[in-house]
């Protein structure tokens, strides 16, 4: 048997399961399975703080969001050090600036 027969057997049966229930009839948890219990309030409302909290860069950046034109080259190489590449490549030109810097004094 086919995944997709799998998962369409298993999508009709949900669907089957929801047109079995009468359209003024709210759910109601039976006090047995945690996962069905549905969120209070609060539980809620700190869920969404907690999301809203957690988008964009931190408060405290000091950080310009820019476009800049590398070579195909150079891009590939700071990929290929994996996770962090564009901190390196930032750190990379900070220490380009700051012996450009030395040589001047």
């Amino acid at each position: 048997m086919s995944g997709s027969k799998t998962n369409a057997m298993k999508r009709e049966a949900v669907l089957a399961a929801v047109r079995a229930i009468p359209p003024e009839q709210d759910f109601v948890w039976n006090g047995v399975d945690e996962d069905d219990r549905p969120a209070t309030d609060e539980e809620l409302n700190a869920a969404l703080a907690s999301y809203r909290r957690k988008r964009g860069r931190p408060a405290g950046s000091t950080k310009t969001q820019i476009t800049l034109r590398v070579d195909n080259s150079t891009l590939a190489a700071f990929r290929e050090i994996g996770p962090g590449w564009q901190t390196r490549m930032n750190d990379a030109l900070q220490e380009w600036l700051n012996a450009r810097h030395a040589d001047t004094r």
